[in-house]
């Protein structure tokens, strides 16, 4: 396979400006948590906060985001910190404190609760929100994921059949060491393979890869991973009681197997729902966002 030159990315757009082909959608910048964080919003209504994973940015999330506003909504996709156009950081990586940088812009926005999205890692940094702070959830969905404390541990176990890169990536200057210059041809097929869509490879070139071959973008990545083995001891400790809001458990039917996240939420969840989005991958939301988002208008509205 031959592996194509990524640009690096666009400037980062200033705060309060439009967003190219998001009609209503805007940027904005918040200095919360002792870091900056790039999030894109726009609609009206309860809030919907959706958290992205690795190797993405908020625009995995950009084909589904108007039609969540359509239907009543406000949306909030942040770039999770460190990663696209938030800025780069050295600590502040544990799920739990990932989660307050998102709630510092919900709460800065007015919402006392929210709607709240997460997907691969996005899913870890959602359970911690969601878990710390219960009565500010109105609605749950974690898809695509496993949580730390509660699953992770054992399925990144490579002895025992887990997966290998949890353990590769948890060695953040390590890993950015050995994949410097080699970031498209370590992402490209991988991001390919999670997605149902033809265009899988042209979307990562034109949406995501520049962040990640951009300098520092890999090691920024990397360290979401470096602080799970904590996490899930931060959670353990934490956990009192299973989470009594609606959980929707959301799969993409080429994804990661949903039996996977479903063990883990069980063991951490009363109230739980599951769904499988048709002719999708793990990137379910780029894949199928008119089937996504009318799952998630029903499930947000019961």
């Amino acid at each position: 396979m031959q592996i194509p030159t990524i640009s690096p990315p666009q400037p980062a757009p200033a705060n309060d400006s439009p967003v190219d082909g998001l009609d209503g959608f805007r940027h904005y910048f918040a200095d919360v948590n002792g870091t900056r964080i790039h999030y894109v919003s726009g609609g009206a209504g309860p809030a919907v906060v959706l958290v992205h994973g690795w190797p993405y940015t908020w625009a995995l999330w950009r084909q589904l985001m108007p039609l969540i506003a359509d239907a009543g909504f406000t949306v909030i996709a942040p770039d999770l910190r460190g990663l696209g156009y938030s800025a780069h950081a050295e600590d502040g990586f544990s799920k739990v404190s990932v989660a307050e940088d998102i709630r510092a812009i919900v709460q800065s926005l007015g919402f006392a609760t929210i709607n709240l999205v997460g997907t691969d890692i996005g899913t870890m940094v959602a359970y911690a929100y969601a878990s710390r702070h219960p009565e500010e959830i109105d609605h749950l969905v974690l898809a695509e994921s496993l949580i730390p404390g509660f699953g992770l541990e054992e399925l990144m176990n490579p002895a025992t059949g887990g997966y290998w890169h949890f353990g590769f990536h948890a060695q953040a200057d390590l890993a950015a060491f050995l994949t410097e210059g080699k970031e498209s041809g370590y992402l490209l097929p991988t991001m390919s393979m999670m997605s149902a869509s033809p265009d899988a490879a042209e979307t990562a070139m034109s949406l995501f890869l520049p962040h990640y071959v951009a300098p520092g973008g890999m090691r920024q990545g990397f360290k979401h991973y470096a602080t799970m083995v904590s996490d899930g001891q931060e959670n353990r400790a934490a956990f009192t009681a299973k989470l009594a809001m609606p959980v929707l458990v959301l799969s993409g039917e080429r994804g990661i197997p949903q039996a996977q996240t479903l063990a883990c939420v069980e063991k951490v969840a009363a109230n739980i729902q599951t769904d499988i989005v048709p002719a999708s991958g793990h990137t379910f939301s780029l894949d199928n966002p008119v089937w996504v988002a009318d799952r998630l208008n029903r499930f947000f509205k019961d």
